[in-house]
């Protein structure tokens, strides 16, 4: 390593956000940038650790983390890309994004503060693109192949982009109006702007990517034209069947599913669609019910909004309250409390509470009936049982599930195609990702579920591989 104690000569440093105030009024990111010219101590602190858990346990993309940490402490920020984009095909995503279960893995976590490897990922692209580093790779020759991805999301998008620069002509058929699937639509503009994305596009299609939006795979054309006409085909629709709440009052107005909420907003900022189609919760008491990631996002929504006040309950136990910089449970992700950008803007949250029913008036939600929970061992499974005497109510205006997803949509394409489905309502795949109808792959939230944005990438790349392989089988 260029400085073996960098460690102990450098502290962690992290950009801070926007102050509140400020954020609350905008839809801009929430986080910013380290100058570049900081980036070399931060990247100085990786240590000679012998085996790198980052790169082994850490990251699902095996990112060769301490390699182009070395580089950017060597100021070689161009060795540095080329290590950075030989395993992710889209890190200034990730570099937002990612929860950075790398940084867990970091050998300095085990007693201390870890690298800032998802800023550091961050700072490499970012630096490539304002040097203009970022160039289309189109291949040198033509497959004469042609292959049908679809969905746009990060597992479609990486898949589209090796398979394009290996030769194939790639289809992309998305069925909203632009390209970038959940990326687009599910994650709010705070955290990743969609600039980002549409410079990244621009390279696709300059490396031969057809884009074809507003089309719906299975309806607007049909699983049979689709096999007659590529050669080869992957499913990268995600896994987009809502878990949802069954108890009494759940039919009233004002309750809705979260991605629901938070796609019409997407759309309403991006222009698409009149104001009417926007879930306003301005003025309003909101309730999230569901703590994940996709509840925060809600929660942001909201108080940007303009919500009265914003809950938000989750029915498993409060987490570990954890304010040291090491990982108690180092190498794996720990399970302790976190508090997101969201949640700091204004949020009541609440644990070990499950919604019971919920009341209205005149057909329209007013509030929530709500108990605590305690979790007991049921034949080896932790189940939540109500606590008697424990129950409380919110008033609300909004109700907002973020309960997750159960699977993928059995839609046209799936039933028609008759892949074979696993008992969690994935698509069944073998180990290159092909599905039960040879020709026919699918990667991503489709295959393994709800799950982080870099492992779907991974999974992209890997049906990719798959996929071209399967293509020089072919006469």
């Amino acid at each position: 390593m260029g400085k073996i104690k960098g460690f102990l000569e450098f502290e962690r440093e992290t950009a801070p956000y926007r102050p509140v105030n400020e954020r609350l009024h905008d839809y801009r990111e929430v986080a910013g940038c380290l100058p570049f010219e900081k980036m070399a101590a931060q990247a100085a602190r990786c240590v000679d650790c012998g085996i790198p858990f980052c790169h082994a346990m850490g990251c699902p993309l095996y990112n060769l983390i301490p390699e182009w940490n070395e580089y950017i402490f060597r100021n070689d920020w161009d060795e540095a890309l080329l290590r950075l984009e030989l395993t992710n095909n889209f890190p200034e995503i990730t570099g937002r994004i990612c929860p950075a279960p790398c940084e867990s893995a970091c050998t300095l976590a085990i007693n201390g503060s870890a690298v800032t490897i998802r800023q550091n990922e961050l700072a490499i692209i970012e630096h490539a693109f304002a040097r203009a580093s970022v160039r289309p790779q189109p291949p040198a020759r033509a497959s004469g192949r042609r292959v049908a991805v679809i969905g746009s999301g990060p597992a479609g998008l990486a898949a589209a982009q090796q398979l394009a620069r290996w030769g194939h002509a790639v289809v992309m058929l998305e069925k909203s109006k632009h390209v970038g699937g959940l990326l687009r639509y599910g994650i709010p503009n705070f955290k990743l702007e969609k600039w980002v994305i549409d410079r990244r596009l621009e390279q696709l299609r300059a490396e031969g990517v057809v884009f074809e939006t507003e089309v719906e795979a299975g309806k607007d054309v049909s699983a049979h034209y689709l096999r007659r006409s590529f050669d080869a085909m992957l499913i990268a629709c995600g896994a987009e069947v809502t878990r949802d709440l069954s108890v009494p009052g759940r039919d009233l107005e004002g309750i809705y599913f979260a991605m629901d909420y938070l796609s019409r907003a997407s759309r309403h900022i991006a222009g698409e669609g009149s104001a009417e189609m926007i879930i306003s919760a301005q003025g309003k008491k909101v309730l999230v019910i569901g703590g994940g990631d996709t509840g925060a996002d809600c929660v942001g929504i909201a108080n940007r909004q303009g919500a009265a006040n914003v809950y938000q309950l989750e029915i498993m136990p409060k987490p570990l309250m954890w304010h040291e910089p090491w990982n108690p449970e180092w190498p794996y992700w720990p399970r302790i409390l976190r508090t997101s950008s969201s949640h700091e803007e204004g949020c009541q949250r609440d644990w070990s509470a499950s919604t019971q029913r919920f009341e209205g008036r005149n057909g329209t939600v007013i509030s929530a009936h709500c108990a605590r929970v305690a979790w007991q061992n049921d034949d080896g499974r932790q189940v939540p049982v109500v606590i008697p005497g424990s129950e409380f109510s919110l008033d609300v205006d909004l109700v907002l599930l973020a309960l997750g997803f159960t699977g993928v949509v059995q839609g046209a394409l799936v039933k028609d195609l008759a892949v074979r489905l696993t008992a969690a309502h994935t698509i069944a795949v073998d180990e290159d990702y092909m599905t039960s109808v040879s020709g026919v792959f699918a990667a991503g939230d489709a295959v393994m579920g709800p799950s982080l944005v870099v492992r779907s990438i991974f999974q992209g790349r890997e049906a990719a591989r798959g996929i071209n392989q399967y293509l020089a089988t072919l006469r």
